[in-house]
Parts: structure tokens; C-alpha cells; sequence
């Protein structure tokens, strides 16, 4: 069978099981499988081995597994990261989010950043890889997440630690320059309305957070409080239908200014960010 007849038949098969980009889905993991680049698969030639991976591939996709997880890897800004089960799978729209602290941090000589929740580790190693003078402390609790992110960073100097971000880094209160986090932020009864691929696969500890969802939004603001110095700044990601709830978890405490939210890709309501005062 062709490379184009590959596709086709999986990418109507991906359609089917109402996977939302199905002919790039089908591309990448053909590429990855053949190790031909997508813009070359016309040419690929699949052996009988490439080609019974292939099929089980997609029908795993189909079952609407992450396709990062079949890759095993996830792009992030400039940084590929090692990605797979037990991890939240980093989101283009946090690139956003990313690239609001690594443009803070630019502008200070040697800043202190803290990453609260990393996951992966995604915003921590850009922030290292785009300000390589950046001391960046980072902390997840999930001890599955926390081994990916420990596979991504070593090596990069970056200050990670398992843990709570409620106590995380007693030592730097006060000292630090930039907060940034994405924290969870699913309310509890919206489980019907996640897609399958992040309800069934992405770890619990990275979604759910409490009725409104703000819980965890709530432990950031008091954590970036104590750890940021005076005119520090936070900046911290939401979902879409937050972009008033998530702003007032800040200003309602009455010690941030300049509290503001931020629109995505979609220009949906994305991260809040404040300035402590």
C-alpha cells in the first residue's frame, strides 16, 4: 500500500473516531514510524514492520490515546520535551504563558523565577534555554509528573524539587522575581465536557480543582505573595470561562496591582498576571 493510501484510509479512521486534526495526526505518526519527514511522506515506502506499527498506532490514536503519547515526545517553544503517561501534555496556548515570563525575565540581570506545578517541566526549560542567566526553581507533587520533568531537566541547572507549591521554597521568600504556574483548573462536576484525551489519560492531579475550579488558583496567589519580592510579578493560567474568576482571586485580596487577564491564540481568556505590591 502507498504512503497516500496509508493516510487516507487512517485518517478516515480518525475521523470517524472524532479525532480533531486527523490527517495531521495520521502524518506525524506515519513519520514517526517511517522516520520520513512529513513534508517527504508522498515519497516513504512503509516495510511490512513500519507498516503493522502504523496500523496499531492508529487504532490507539483512534481509542483517543494523546498522540503525544504514542510519539512520546511534545513540542514547546524552542524545547522538545519526553512526554508519556502519568504527565499533563504541555498546550500550545501555554507557550503564551511561557513567553509572558521569558520576556520578564529578560529585562533583569540574574532574575529568580519559580515554576509552581510544572508538569512536564515545559515553562522551566524555556525559561533556561531562552535566559540562559535565570536561576529557575521549580516544583510538581504528582510523583509520576515528576519523573518526566526530572527526565527534562537534568542537567539545565534548574532548582526542581517534589513537593507542594503551598511550602515550596521557604527559603526564597521575598527574593523572587517572576512566579509562573498552571496550576489546575477543571471544576469538579465538569467532567463530561473534557475531552476524552485529557480526562482519561492526563493525571488527575493536573485537572481537577475544586467546585469552581480556582482552588488551586487560590494556593498560587498566597504562594507567589510570600515567595515574590515587592513589584515581583505572577502570571498564572486559567480556562477560558475564567477570565473574571481567575483575575478576582488576586484583586479581592487586596495586595496586587496591575491585576489584568491575558487572551490566547483564539483570543480566549488565557493566563491572569499581577504585580505584587
Amino acid at each position: 500500500m502507498s504512503a497516500e493510501s496509508l493516510l487516507a484510509a487512517a485518517t478516515e479512521r480518525l475521523a470517524a473516531a472524532g479525532v480533531a486534526s486527523p490527517r495531521v495526526d495520521a502524518e506525524i505518526l506515519l513519520s514517526h514510524v517511517t522516520g520520513v519527514p512529513r513534508l517527504a511522506l508522498v515519497r516513504a515506502k512503509p516495510n511490512d514492520i513500519q507498516y503493522g506499527a502504523y496500523k496499531a498506532l492508529i487504532e490507539r490514536r483512534a481509542s483517543r490515546e494523546p498522540l503525544q503519547h504514542l510519539t512520546g515526545s511534545a513540542a514547546f517553544r524552542y524545547v522538545d520535551l519526553d512526554v508519556g503517561p502519568g504527565v499533563f501534555i504541555p498546550r500550545p496556548e501555554t507557550e503564551l504563558l511561557a513567553g509572558w515570563a521569558i520576556e520578564k525575565a529578560k529585562r533583569i540581570d540574574a532574575p529568580i523565577v519559580v515554576d509552581l506545578c510544572t508538569g512536564s517541566g515545559a515553562i522551566a526549560l524555556s525559561l533556561v534555554d531562552e535566559v540562559p542567566g535565570a536561576r529557575v526553581h521549580a516544583v510538581e507533587l504528582d510523583e509520576r509528573a515528576f519523573g518526566w520533568a526530572h527526565r527534562n531537566l537534568a542537567g539545565t541547572g534548574v532548582d526542581l524539587r517534589q513537593g507542594d507549591m503551598a511550602d515550596a521554597f521557604a527559603e526564597l521568600d521575598g527574593t523572587v522575581d517572576i512566579v509562573v504556574s498552571t496550576p489546575p483548573y477543571i471544576p469538579l462536576d465538569a467532567w463530561e465536557s473534557v475531552e476524552a484525551e485529557v480526562r482519561d489519560h492526563d493525571p488527575s492531579l493536573a485537572l481537577w480543582s475544586g467546585d469552581d475550579g480556582l482552588d488551586a488558583m487560590r494556593i498560587v496567589e498566597s504562594t507567589a505573595y510570600r515567595l515574590l519580592k515587592p513589584g515581583g510579578v505572577v502570571g498564572a493560567e486559567h480556562a477560558d470561562v475564567q477570565g473574571q474568576s481567575a483575575p478576582s482571586v488576586f484583586s479581592v485580596s487586596g495586595r496586587w496591582t496591575l491585576v489584568r487577564d491575558n487572551a490566547d491564540y483564539a483570543d480566549r481568556p488565557r493566563f491572569v498576571t499581577a504585580t505584587r505590591s
